[in-house]
Protein backbone atom coordinates (compact mmCIF):
# COMPACT_ATOMS: atom_id res chain seq x y z
CA UNK A 1 0.00 0.00 0.00
CA UNK A 2 1.46 3.31 -1.06
CA UNK A 3 1.41 6.27 1.15
CA UNK A 4 -1.33 8.54 1.26
CA UNK A 5 -0.26 12.04 -1.52
CA UNK A 6 -0.09 15.43 0.00
CA UNK A 7 -4.03 17.07 -1.31
CA UNK A 8 -4.64 20.60 -1.48
CA UNK A 9 -8.59 21.55 -2.26
CA UNK A 10 -8.79 19.91 -5.31
CA UNK A 11 -12.31 19.57 -6.95
CA UNK A 12 -14.28 16.83 -6.20
CA UNK A 13 -16.13 16.02 -9.36
CA UNK A 14 -19.66 13.76 -7.62
CA UNK A 15 -20.85 13.30 -10.84
CA UNK A 16 -18.69 9.87 -12.44
CA UNK A 17 -15.85 8.24 -10.92
CA UNK A 18 -17.84 6.35 -8.36
CA UNK A 19 -17.39 3.00 -8.23
CA UNK A 20 -18.92 0.05 -6.35
CA UNK A 21 -17.00 -1.26 -2.92
CA UNK A 22 -16.41 -5.18 -2.97
CA UNK A 23 -19.30 -7.10 -1.01
CA UNK A 24 -21.49 -4.13 -1.23
CA UNK A 25 -25.00 -4.48 -2.65
CA UNK A 26 -26.28 -2.31 -6.17
CA UNK A 27 -26.59 0.91 -5.73
CA UNK A 28 -23.64 1.73 -3.01
CA UNK A 29 -21.07 3.15 -4.68
CA UNK A 30 -17.48 5.40 -3.31
CA UNK A 31 -15.12 7.92 -4.48
CA UNK A 32 -11.41 6.66 -2.48
CA UNK A 33 -10.11 10.61 -1.80
CA UNK A 34 -7.33 9.33 0.16
CA UNK A 35 -6.13 6.11 1.55
CA UNK A 36 -3.20 4.28 3.24
CA UNK A 37 -5.48 1.77 4.95
CA UNK A 38 -3.97 -1.73 4.87
CA UNK A 39 -6.73 -4.14 6.26
CA UNK A 40 -4.09 -6.87 6.50
CA UNK A 41 -1.34 -5.34 8.70
CA UNK A 42 -4.06 -3.64 10.37
CA UNK A 43 -2.15 0.04 9.70
CA UNK A 44 -3.14 3.23 8.12
CA UNK A 45 -6.34 5.21 7.35
CA UNK A 46 -9.09 5.90 4.45
CA UNK A 47 -10.85 8.49 3.60
CA UNK A 48 -14.10 8.23 1.12
CA UNK A 49 -17.44 9.44 0.07
CA UNK A 50 -19.84 6.86 0.36
CA UNK A 51 -22.91 7.18 -1.94
CA UNK A 52 -26.60 5.62 -1.29
CA UNK A 53 -28.87 5.43 -4.37
CA UNK A 54 -32.69 5.97 -3.62
CA UNK A 55 -33.95 2.82 -2.46
CA UNK A 56 -30.69 0.86 -2.58
CA UNK A 57 -30.23 -0.99 0.48
CA UNK A 58 -28.24 -3.35 2.22
CA UNK A 59 -29.39 -6.79 3.97
CA UNK A 60 -26.72 -7.19 6.36
CA UNK A 61 -24.97 -5.20 9.24
CA UNK A 62 -21.11 -4.46 8.54
CA UNK A 63 -18.84 -4.81 11.19
CA UNK A 64 -15.27 -3.50 11.03
CA UNK A 65 -11.81 -4.12 12.67
CA UNK A 66 -10.62 -0.65 12.50
CA UNK A 67 -12.70 2.53 13.46
CA UNK A 68 -15.00 4.75 11.16
CA UNK A 69 -16.25 7.65 11.70
CA UNK A 70 -19.13 8.63 9.25
CA UNK A 71 -20.66 12.37 8.51
CA UNK A 72 -23.96 12.58 6.89
CA UNK A 73 -23.42 15.12 3.99
CA UNK A 74 -26.45 15.39 2.07
CA UNK A 75 -29.55 13.14 1.79
CA UNK A 76 -31.52 11.00 4.44
CA UNK A 77 -29.76 7.39 6.23
CA UNK A 78 -31.78 4.54 7.46
CA UNK A 79 -30.36 2.49 9.89
CA UNK A 80 -31.90 -0.81 10.85
CA UNK A 81 -33.81 -1.53 8.06
CA UNK A 82 -34.73 -5.08 7.09
CA UNK A 83 -34.25 -7.56 4.32
CA UNK A 84 -36.50 -6.14 1.88
CA UNK A 85 -35.22 -2.45 2.77
CA UNK A 86 -38.11 -1.15 4.70
CA UNK A 87 -38.25 -0.22 8.78
CA UNK A 88 -35.48 1.17 10.12
CA UNK A 89 -34.46 4.71 11.67
CA UNK A 90 -34.03 7.40 9.55
CA UNK A 91 -31.90 10.63 9.51
CA UNK A 92 -30.96 13.61 8.10
CA UNK A 93 -28.07 15.38 6.94
CA UNK A 94 -26.12 16.82 8.84
CA UNK A 95 -25.50 13.66 11.32
CA UNK A 96 -22.70 11.80 12.67
CA UNK A 97 -21.43 8.91 13.87
CA UNK A 98 -18.63 7.43 15.57
CA UNK A 99 -18.26 3.78 15.65
CA UNK A 100 -14.89 1.89 17.51
CA UNK A 101 -13.94 -1.75 16.31
CA UNK A 102 -16.36 -4.48 15.86
CA UNK A 103 -19.33 -2.52 16.11
CA UNK A 104 -22.11 -4.15 14.12
CA UNK A 105 -24.04 -1.36 12.20
CA UNK A 106 -26.73 -1.38 9.62
CA UNK A 107 -28.24 -2.71 7.62
CA UNK A 108 -28.44 0.70 5.32
CA UNK A 109 -30.82 2.71 3.18
CA UNK A 110 -32.10 5.50 1.44
CA UNK A 111 -35.65 6.46 0.55
CA UNK A 112 -33.78 10.11 -1.06
CA UNK A 113 -30.14 9.22 -1.33
CA UNK A 114 -27.32 10.14 0.22
CA UNK A 115 -23.74 10.94 0.23
CA UNK A 116 -21.84 9.80 3.01
CA UNK A 117 -18.12 11.40 4.17
CA UNK A 118 -16.30 8.48 6.31
CA UNK A 119 -12.95 8.08 7.56
CA UNK A 120 -11.55 4.53 8.42
CA UNK A 121 -8.54 3.82 10.74
CA UNK A 122 -6.84 1.42 12.90
CA UNK A 123 -6.62 2.67 16.92
CA UNK A 124 -4.32 4.85 16.78
CA UNK A 125 -5.31 6.85 20.60
CA UNK A 126 -7.76 6.25 23.46
CA UNK A 127 -6.44 2.56 24.40
CA UNK A 128 -7.71 1.24 27.05
CA UNK A 129 -10.47 3.52 27.45
CA UNK A 130 -13.99 2.34 28.15
CA UNK A 131 -14.80 0.91 24.79
CA UNK A 132 -11.38 -1.15 24.73
CA UNK A 133 -12.84 -2.60 28.24
CA UNK A 134 -16.27 -3.71 26.32
CA UNK A 135 -14.35 -5.49 23.31
CA UNK A 136 -12.27 -7.88 26.21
Amino acid sequence: MKAKQHVEFVRVDLNSGWERPPGYPPGFYQKILASDLDETNKRGSRTRLLKIEPGAYSTEPFVHDHWEEVYVVQGDLIVGNDAQGRGGEQSFAPTYACRPPGVHHGPFTSKGGCILHEIHYYETSGKGGAHAEKRK
